[in-house]
């Protein structure tokens, strides 16, 4: 019995099986005309908020006379006055203590018992310099940071 295929060697055994993978990855990664339709989030800023802002927070969820910790975000936004918005690194100046507490009208670093007014400035335990401050702003409905 005589075959008129010539031998294939390993290498080119193995580029093709390499090469069939590939296309059906590619394949199974096109777009597919049965997805469901994706919902679009609509921004509640009247102004993106630019490379080096994040919007934080919905400025309905920092009550006024107190404010919010984001464990996320590692930071304390403030809402002293309506409209009136402040966020802080939740980093005690004391011995670098994280804060996670907001309680009433103060900011709380449970390590040593400081507390910061909802400005950042200590009113009471070790600590003698205020929280390191972020630039805060409310845009639309959000509270804006950087």
């Amino acid at each position: 019995m005589s075959s008129d295929l010539a031998p294939m060697s390993r290498r080119a055994v193995l580029s093709s099986a390499g090469t069939a993978v590939a296309a059906g990855a590619l394949t199974a990664c096109g777009a597919s005309t049965s997805q469901a339709p994706v919902s679009e989030t609509v921004a509640t800023t009247t102004v993106p908020p630019g490379p080096d802002a994040e919007v934080v927070a919905a400025a309905a969820d920092v009550p006024v006379g107190s404010g919010v910790f984001l464990e996320g975000k590692r930071l304390v936004v403030t809402q002293p006055t309506a409209g009136d918005f402040h966020a802080f690194v939740a980093i005690c100046t004391h011995q670098g203590c994280n804060i996670t507490d907001v309680e009433d009208d103060l900011i709380v670093c449970r390590c040593h018992g400081s507390k910061f007014a909802l400005d950042g400035v200590p009113v009471a335990g070790p600590a003698q310099k205020p929280l390191k401050s972020r630039p805060a702003q409310m845009r639309g409905t959000d509270v804006v940071v950087g």
